[in-house]
Order: structure tokens, then sequence, then C-alpha cells
């Protein structure tokens, strides 16, 4: 199955940089309602010299970034909001099932549920092998300038 965006592509669109740029590439996108991302968990991240060292974990942080940055690019992506920058106004109803660990492939799940202006609300899932790891509900604000 082809890529929908390189990791290329995504550096052009949304500002995160190394570091804590994590998405590899866009799996699929319904512009404006839903995208699917993949993020490739390697032993070389820079966090798993902390967390933890000989039982490397992602942190749940990092995951619900994950998953914000998978939202930034559908929605940055969408028509009305190019040009633009996506922030965080809330995480609810976060739930973390299980650990991720290095050689484990993030599938990251953000689908819209509500939008009003610059202001919306998504579900957000991240899946290892079709297990939910993660969960949460985002509030997101899209401010007017990048």
């Amino acid at each position: 199955m082809a890529k929908f965006m390189t990791e290329t592509e995504v550096m052009d669109l949304i500002p995160n940089r190394f570091p804590i740029i994590y998405i590899d590439y866009v799996d699929e996108m319904i512009d404006g309602k839903k995208i699917i991302a993949t993020k490739n968990v390697t032993i070389n991240e820079d966090f798993f010299q902390g967390h933890f060292p000989g039982n490397p974990v992602m942190p749940g942080a990092l995951i619900i970034e994950t998953l914000a940055q998978a939202g930034s690019i559908l929605i940055l992506k969408s028509s009305q909001f190019q040009g633009r920058t996506a922030y965080i106004g809330g995480i609810n109803k976060a739930k973390f099932r299980q650990k991720v660990t290095p050689g484990d492939v993030l599938k990251l799940s953000f689908e819209i549920t509500k939008l009003k202006g610059s202001v919306g609300t998504a579900d957000a899932i991240a899946t290892v092998e079709g297990k939910k790891v993660a969960e949460c509900e985002f509030t997101f604000i899209v401010g007017n300038q990048r």
C-alpha cells in the first residue's frame, strides 16, 4: 500500500523537528475527518536512555504527543487551516493499556468529532499489532500563523 505522506512531507507541514518529531509516515487520510499514521519505535529513540535503562518503555506522554502530531497533520492538511499551527487545548479520558517498547509499530488514529471555528475535539487511539495501547480525547485550537 502506498503512503499518503512521507516523513519529508510531514516535516513540510508541521513545525516539529528532531528530537521531537515522531510521525514516520501517514497511511491514509479522510480530509478534515480522520488520519491513520505510523511511528516505528526503535531502540535509538533518545528517551530510552532514561526511560528506563535496561527496561526501555516509551513514555505515555510521548505516545499522547505522537497522537497529537498525527492530529496536527490532519488539521493542517485540511484546506481551511493550511499555513496555520494546531495546538493542544486539552487532553481528556487518557488511558494507557499496555507498554510500548523498541520494535513496536504504533498505528495512530485521530478522528475529529466536533469542529466550531478554530476549536475542535477528536478521539485518538494508538495501537500496536491491532491492540489498543493508549487512547484519549483531545481538544485542539488552531492558531492564526505557523
